[in-house]
């Protein structure tokens, strides 16, 4: 209740009050219409503007779940459990001394002690083909596969291609049936599209992270030989190696393997190697290939170079991609298939090549005996060639030697380079030349290493087992002078 009280006028009196009566009237009738003008305006207002974004419109809509994509995958994926023996040096107070490391680290007494650890594969066939990263097993005595339901089974190796970081086991699930997933080429992803990690991280259990796919083809890196991967940026952590990426189909596009980290876990940048390669393997063991000496692919006997945007200008082409011929060995099939030195490789089967890492991960997933078609750029036009997927010729013979004399190389292995040595140590090697294929323990990084290519011995060029051993062979009072090609650069050694 509102008291009003008016002065009153003693001219005009009541017609002062009958004017103020019938303005207040007015005023208590425009309130209720102040009022709708002030709180129901502005909500139509809101009403007529469009909604931004996709915003969930129904219940269904609001109850969206990757479970279902779980449910079909997951029960596919497994753990691993391996066991492996370590040698160690017994623990001593003298081995933060760097001098008494140096001279005495070889002589210490070694133990020998059980170690576990664990990693997550997926299985590809419902016979019992297990796929996994090879540095999950590496060196296993002992490896345990339990299935997410928990059935637990003994796994043998099947083939480790350690050039990949892939390896195959086998488990045995008699007359139980077994759960399995199928590979999808990782080509069909883009990227941000949604994918599905799952593994076993820190032993915790099964666990499943989402996230987009970050790139493709990721060659930066030095995780496997290939350098070729899909970058993620769903949480992988340790234990999660080995484990499926998954596609919003169920198709498994990829074998997490990787992550970039400063501190052990995840910053959100995952990597994993493309369904392609796991495929390579799985038909290298079906042909016959087994146990450790990895898979035989494709040799191309040439050197590549990425195009960079210099390059790109002098060779006419509108943006830096491809890889330039800088080298090829004469027995090449590029060389053979009418491929010359300066020519720029802009595909393969179909693919645009970004980089010279991208070469060599196309051939790897080219089974031997097929042809992959090349598009090549020469003078400013465009060439096909069919080059034939062939593997690496072991020739000329190794001839694998120990060296035994009364000199520092005493039990060191060499052998003849040939292509399919350096295809071995992974490298790019004169078409002759003699290499060090294993050193004995105690003499590792002192003179020579594996990998490592012996050029001159006091003055003598090297080309074949025999020009070392009869180098050495020749006493020399003031020692030997070793010319090696070592990790790419010319070292001069002189032992006495």
């Amino acid at each position: 209740m509102i008291k009003l009280s008016f002065l009153r006028d003693p001219c005009n009196g009541p017609k002062a009050v009958l004017y103020i009566t019938a303005m207040l009237n007015r005023i208590l009738i425009l309130i209720p219409a102040l009022l709708v003008s002030v709180f129901l305006v502005p909500s139509a207002y809101a009403q007529a503007q469009p909604l931004q974004g996709n915003v969930p419109q129904t219940q269904q809509q609001l109850q969206l779940s990757f479970a279902p994509l779980v449910k079909k995958v997951m029960p596919a994926v497994v753990n691993i459990y391996t066991k492996r023996v370590v040698v160690s040096p017994v623990n001593s107070p003298f081995l933060t001394d760097p001098l008494f490391r140096q001279f005495f680290m070889n002589n210490l007494p070694m133990r020998q002690h059980l170690e576990a650890s664990l990693g997550s594969g997926v299985i590809l066939h419902a016979d019992g083909l297990v796929v996994t990263n090879a540095h999950v097993i590496e060196a296993a005595t002992e490896i345990v596969v339990v299935l997410a339901d928990g059935r637990e089974f003994p796994a043998k190796l099947a083939l480790v291609d350690k050039a990949s970081d892939l390896a195959l086991l086998r488990i045995d699930p008699g007359k139980e049936s077994l759960p399995f997933v199928t590979l999808k080429p990782s080509e069909s992803l883009e990227v941000g599209d949604l994918v599905l990690a799952i593994g076993n991280p820190f032993g915790v259990g099964q666990t499943v992270t989402s996230g987009i796919v970050s790139a493709q083809g990721r060659s930066s890196l030095n995780i496997n030989d290939f350098n070729f991967f899909i970058q993620t940026d769903a949480a992988i952590n340790p234990g999660n190696s080995g484990g499926p990426l998954v596609a919003m189909d169920g198709g498994v596009v990829g074998i997490n393997t990787a992550i970039f980290s400063r501190s052990g876990g995840s910053l959100g940048i995952g990597f994993a190697i493309p369904s392609e390669m796991v495929t390579t393997i799985v038909a290298a063991e079906k042909n016959g290939q087994t146990g450790n000496s990895g898979v035989v692919r494709p040799w191309l006997g040439a050197d590549m170079q990425t195009i960079t945007p210099e390059i790109a200008t002098s060779l006419g082409l509108p943006r830096p991609g491809g890889a330039l011929i800088s080298q090829m060995h004469s027995a090449s099939p590029l060389l053979n298939a009418g491929a010359k030195i300066g020519d720029a490789v802009i595909s393969v089967n179909g693919h645009p090549i970004r980089d010279a890492a991208e070469i060599k991960f196309r051939m790897a997933t080219v089974p031997v005996g097929e042809k992959a078609k090349f598009e090549i750029l020469r003078e400013g036009k465009t060439q096909a060639l069919e080059v034939p997927a062939l593997a690496p010729p072991d020739d000329p013979p190794r001839q694998e030697t120990i060296l035994k004399g009364r000199h520092m190389l005493n039990g060191v292995t060499i052998a003849n380079l040939n292509p399919a040595v350096s295809v071995d140590f992974d490298i790019s090697q004169p078409e002759e030349g003699v290499i060090v294929t294993k050193v004995p323990q105690a003499m590792r990084m002192r003179v020579v290493s594996p990998g490592d290519i012996l050029l001159e011995i006091n003055g003598t060029k090297i080309k074949k087992v025999t020009d070392v051993m009869k180098a050495l062979g020749t006493p020399s009072p003031q020692g030997y002078a070793l010319v090696i090609l070592s990790n790419g650069r010319v070292n001069k050694i002189l032992i006495r």
